[in-house]
């Protein structure tokens, strides 16, 4: 019986089935030993200005990390997803003194390697950093310019505009004056070139929806508004407004000198819109629908005070930038361009439809909130205005009458 057993035993232990284990666990060859992908960076610009330091009391102090707290918010969101999909997700901010080149600015994070940049600055130094830098492969998103000719004659294929246009703006505030049938204008205009350029629109957009201009008066009387003072010596401009026969009075006063004056202070009782008063925007502090409270919410908590439209915009334009990154699986701006100008992008962004991007001149299509300054009043475009493709069509410059010419 021994023998047998001997027997059986013998192959097995020549086939090593009964070698006695290791002391330790063998390890593979390092060739074999298979490492965790590294996530996808995305690296960000942000480049905006320095906020000037307001007077000693100004209620209309911008805060000093206007659009940067959105964009930095946008990040970590961004990051939270991130974590699934394997990208990682990194801000860097330049901020501008008022004697600071913000092309150099955008050409030191180009060299860098950075090759998303969000721009918060006005128009002529947007389109000074988007020429500088487009032999870097930069893709540029806007969130401060409304000037219409970035999405005109002067627009550009590596621009994208999330801040609307300035005739976004108005065709919103006109849409909703058409649809109350307050069809009469008063239009008062300030000094300012931003003045003169809303009225532009703002008299195209009146043309548009069927409202008449009974009267277009530039305003002479100074800075009452931003003053917040009045005195016999400027009697003037308490009846500025005599013998106008209108239903509403349209400012447009894009620096806040005398918008904010006029209302309560007519000849006969009018309502007052356009840059004060009853205003159109991309966000306002009183939105709480579409689970818009909720982004509030995370904002106030962030940074300490309420979103602005500024913030909202540099949040949006962050958030598209993780939305392409995700759903192309690349950081190269090339391919994210592509995947913004095609119908699979869109973007919720809490305003009740999805957002996305007109490819004839690359704006941010989306709905505009009207609001005075503690309350909604509607969102445009308003019920009964319809397009071939979207109703948010309608607001802005639609592709027929386009001047922009991508290259």
């Amino acid at each position: 019986m021994l023998t047998r057993i001997l027997r059986l035993l013998l192959p097995a232990v020549a086939l090593g089935v009964l070698a006695p284990a290791p002391a330790y666990p063998q390890q593979p060859p390092a060739s074999e030993v298979k490492s965790e992908p590294k996530p996808l960076e995305v690296r960000i610009g942000l480049i905006t200005h320095a906020v000037p330091p307001p007077p000693l009391y100004d209620l209309l102090a911008v805060p000093e990390d206007e659009a940067v707290a959105g964009a930095e918010l946008a990040v970590r969101d961004n990051a939270t997803t991130g974590l699934f999909t394997g990208q990682s997700f990194t801000l860097e901010t330049t901020t501008l003194a008022e004697d600071e080149d913000p092309v150099a600015a955008a050409r030191a994070l180009a060299e860098g390697g950075t090759r998303l940049l969000i721009a918060n600055l006005p128009g002529d130094a947007l389109l000074k950093v988007a020429d500088a830098v487009k032999d870097k492969g930069v893709l540029v998103f806007n969130v401060g310019a409304t000037d219409d000719a970035l999405r005109a004659e002067q627009c550009r294929a590596d621009v994208f505009h999330v801040a609307p246009s300035r005739a976004m703006l108005t065709d919103a505030l006109a849409q909703f004056l058409a649809s109350k049938r307050w069809s009469k204008l008063f239009l008062i205009v300030g000094p300012q070139p931003g003045d003169q350029l809303y009225a532009e629109a703002l008299r195209r957009s009146a043309k548009k929806f069927g409202l008449k201009i009974v009267a277009d008066k530039p305003w002479t009387f100074g800075p009452l508004g931003r003053d917040r003072s009045d005195s016999i010596t400027r009697s003037d401009a308490l009846v500025f407004s005599r013998g106008v026969d209108a239903d509403v009075i349209v400012v447009a006063d894009e620096a806040n000198d005398f918008g904010n004056y006029i209302p309560f202070r007519t000849f006969e009782p009018r309502l007052v819109v356009g840059t004060q008063g009853l205003t159109a925007s991309t966000w306002h502090q009183a939105q709480d629908a579409w689970g818009s409270a909720q982004l509030q919410s995370r904002f106030l908590r962030s940074a300490s005070r309420t979103m602005r439209p500024a913030d909202y915009q540099a949040w949006v334009a962050a958030r598209m930038i993780g939305e392409a990154t995700t759903r192309t699986r690349s950081a190269d701006p090339v391919a994210i361009r592509a995947f913004l100008r095609t119908p699979d992008f869109s973007l919720a962004a809490f305003k009740g439809v999805p957002v996305s991007i007109r490819p004839w001149d690359q704006q941010l299509r989306q709905p505009l909130l009207i609001a005075q300054p503690l309350g909604i009043v509607s969102v445009a475009p308003e019920e009964g205005f319809l397009h071939q493709r979207t109703p948010l069509d309608t607001l802005g410059t639609d592709e027929g009458e386009s001047k922009c010419r991508l290259k």
